[in-house]
C-alpha cells in the first residue's frame, strides 16, 4: 500500500446469504488521499454493496479491505465501529437523520461518538466550529429547529454537516443527490468538494447518474472492477 492510498482492495469478494453466487468480486482497487471519486453504475449492480464494505457495515466473505493502512476485516466489531466513528463520515441516500432529534444535535453526533473527532476541533470552540460549517452550508439559522420540519435539501446540508464535523479522513456518499434537481446537484456537490478540500477529506460517491460524473477528480465504472462471472 501506497502512502499516497487511503483505500487498498485485494481480492475482495461478497455473496448475500442464502446466495450461490457472489455480488461483488473486485481484484484490485485503490483511492488516493484527497481524491473526489466517482463510481457509476446502474441500480443493482453492487455500489451500495461495495460502499457499504468500506464503512465497515458489512464484512466481506474474503479478501482485504485497507483503510489508511490498517486491515479493515480483521479489526473485531468493536474496533471497527471505533474506527468509523474516528476516520469516516457517511451520507446516506436517505440522510438517516434522527426525527426526535434537533439539527445541532444531529450534526453533533460524531463528537458523542468519537473522542478524536472532538479532539481534531483542538482549542478552537466546538459552537464555533459548527457555526462556521453551517454558515458554509446555509443552515446555520436552523440549529435550533427540529429536522422534521425541513425541506429535503436542507436535511441533506445537515447530513454533510454532520458527516465532515471533526474533519473524517474519508467521506462515503450514497447517492445523495437522488432527490435534487440538476441544478441544485450541481451546487450541492461544487459546496461539499470545496469543504472536503479544505478539510483534507477523500470523497467517495456512488451514484447511477452520470450526469455529475465531470465535477470529479477521477470517475471509474463499477463493472470496470467488478469482476463477477
Amino acid at each position: 500500500m501506497s502512502s499516497s492510498d487511503l483505500i487498498t482492495i485485494r481480492d475482495l469478494s461478497y455473496t448475500y446469504e442464502g446466495q450461490k453466487n457472489p455480488t461483488l468480486h473486485v481484484p484490485e482497487f485503490t483511492v488516493k488521499k484527497g481524491e473526489e471519486l466517482f463510481l457509476y453504475g446502474p441500480s443493482g449492480t453492487g455500489k451500495t454493496t461495495l460502499l457499504e464494505i468500506l464503512a465497515g457495515v458489512l464484512r466481506p466473505t474474503s479478501g482485504t479491505v485497507q483503510i489508511l493502512g490498517r486491515d479493515f476485516v480483521k479489526m473485531s466489531d468493536s474496533e471497527r465501529d471505533s474506527f468509523r466513528a474516528e476516520h469516516m463520515g457517511y451520507v446516506f441516500q436517505s440522510f438517516n437523520l434522527i426525527p426526535y432529534l434537533s439539527v445541532r444535535e444531529n450534526i453533533e453526533l460524531p463528537l458523542h461518538l468519537s473522542p478524536a473527532r472532538k479532539a481534531r476541533l483542538g482549542s478552537v470552540d466546538t459552537e464555533m466550529v459548527i457555526r462556521a460549517l453551517c454558515g458554509n452550508l446555509g443552515i446555520s439559522d436552523l440549529l435550533e429547529k427540529g429536522v422534521t420540519e425541513l425541506s429535503v435539501g436542507q436535511q441533506q446540508r445537515v447530513a454533510v454537516a454532520r458527516a465532515l464535523l471533526g474533519k473524517p479522513d474519508l467521506l462515503l456518499a450514497d447517492e445523495p443527490t437522488s432527490a435534487l434537481d440538476a441544478d441544485h446537484r450541481e451546487k450541492f456537490l461544487k459546496l461539499l468538494f470545496e469543504l472536503s478540500e479544505l478539510y483534507g477529506t477523500t470523497v467517495v460517491f456512488v451514484s447511477h447518474d452520470r450526469s455529475i460524473e465531470k465535477l470529479f477528480t477521477r470517475s471509474i465504472s463499477l463493472e470496470s472492477i467488478n469482476k463477477v462471472v
